[in-house]
């Protein structure tokens, strides 16, 4: 049997690579609102639970996927409930403006690394450039002080397995989706059971870690928070839609390479929304991400 999506030409086109960008700033959105907050862990469990309330009449509306898909999202669902625990540990030893990058930076370039083997794709040199050179321009704009990073052991462990744990279920989705429209069936429906099931296992694991006053806060929280939870929780939903969409249409790598560039697009917002410098490093690090966006397109 031979993988999904073999046999097909996939290209890396404008449209796609706008539609991309597009999920890449919807994701650094409710990214943006996650750091705004005062309980990051709480407000990204929020979020992730609203998402999986706003998929469910999404769900009824798209229908369910195809069978072949299953295997798939039970896989995907798995290694999801790794990827929260690595999350909470990574924030929890270190601010997020150190962890995310980090997480989200390197997982395109082991996408890129495991790609030929996982999915038969070979990347051409200006595709592995573009990689490259987005991995790198992330780093420079996600992490503002990259010396200080070395002093925070633990929340770096958890970084660099979670973007290890990124890439196995991009890889596992990439191929999940690819199946699903193959079969006859559409990214939204992959995506919609993916959230509406994806939806409890990390808010039930901030609730587990906290005491019954603490939880009171929560849902004193939650009242008042819902409404920008819900539509950070609906950008989620649609980036990541758009993502999945992208890697029925291009390569994996590509795909997952361009979506990080969110890093690049919460550094603006936060910039404008929330007063941080951008300096000299972050402009230089936008340079090189504009650079490895205009590289992958060309590959």
């Amino acid at each position: 049997m031979g993988r999904p999506g073999a046999g097909r030409c996939l290209s890396l086109t404008w449209p796609v690579v706008l539609a991309v960008l597009l999920g890449a700033a919807l994701h650094a959105s409710w990214n943006a609102l996650v750091k705004s907050a005062g309980d990051k862990t709480v407000d990204t469990a929020l979020v992730h639970f609203l998402a999986a309330i706003v998929a469910l009449p999404l769900l009824f509306l798209v229908g369910l996927p195809s069978a072949g898909a299953a295997p798939y999202i039970a896989a995907s669902l798995l290694i999801h409930v790794a990827y929260y625990i690595a999350l909470a540990g990574a924030y929890q030893h270190g601010e997020l403006g150190m962890t995310y990058p980090i997480m989200r930076g390197f997982a395109p370039l082991l996408v890129a690394l495991g790609s030929g083997s996982l999915l038969g794709e070979t990347l051409a040199a200006t595709a592995w450039l573009g990689t490259i050179a987005i991995t790198l321009g992330v780093a420079m704009v996600g992490l503002a002080h990259p010396g200080q990073a070395l002093h925070h052991r633990k929340a770096l462990a958890f970084a660099f397995a979670n973007a290890g744990i990124i890439a196995i279920y991009t890889f596992i989705d990439g191929m999940g989706v690819r199946t699903e429209v193959a079969a006859g069936g559409s990214a939204w429906r992959y995506v919609m059971i993916l959230f509406v099931l994806d939806g409890l296992p990390y808010p039930l694991l901030v609730w587990l870690r906290r005491t019954p006053a603490q939880r009171r806060e929560i849902v004193a929280y939650a009242r008042t928070r819902w409404p920008i939870a819900a539509l950070g929780g609906a950008a989620s939903i649609g980036s990541y839609a758009i993502a999945l969409w992208a890697m029925t249409k291009a390569p994996v790598a590509s795909v997952a390479a361009l979506r990080e560039t969110s890093v690049l697009f919460a550094a603006l917002l936060g910039t404008w929304l929330l007063k941080e410098k951008f300096g000299m490093q972050r402009a230089l690090g936008t340079l090189v991400v504009v650079l490895g966006v205009i590289s992958l397109r060309l590959s």
